[in-house]
């Protein structure tokens, strides 16, 4: 196959999603298309996508500096565990170091609020802790 060219090599900038819409929404796209609101159904559809990850901005952030690796030594508390658990946040515990939890937490509010466990380096927390998140510890 030596004979073969490649037309291109580019790599696309965005991904083709596809959405199943009911017929009055799909109308009342269509509706708003007609009436120049917006250039066609794509138009609609991505502005409505910004907007509405626009109106989680601070959510996705939050996520995201959650996500991020931590370097030293970072302690769980009860405290901020049960603050995780009030919140409806869950955690995914990135460290490069050092992780305690401390021993008041119960196996309970570990498995509450804590999605993830990622260490390079070492986890310190009570056996019965870790034995409830053993499925989460990588």
């Amino acid at each position: 196959m030596s004979n073969v060219t490649k037309l291109r090599d580019k790599i696309p900038d965005n991904e083709k999603v596809t959405i199943n819409l009911g017929f009055v929404d799909l109308g009342r796209i269509d509706l708003l298309v007609q009436e120049g609101f917006y250039s066609n159904r794509s138009d609609l559809i991505r502005t409505a996508i910004r907007k509405q990850l626009d109106s989680h901005d601070a959510d996705v952030r939050r996520t995201v500096d959650r996500h991020t690796m931590e370097l030293g030594l970072r302690e769980y508390t009860r405290a901020d565990l049960e603050a995780v658990r009030d919140s409806g946040e869950m955690l995914h515990v990135k460290v490069v170091g050092l992780a305690r939890i401390a021993s008041d937490v119960t196996p309970e509010l570990a498995l509450e609020t804590i999605g993830s466990i990622s260490v390079l380096g070492a986890l310190q927390a009570g056996n019965d802790v870790r034995k409830a998140l053993a499925d989460r510890i990588t």
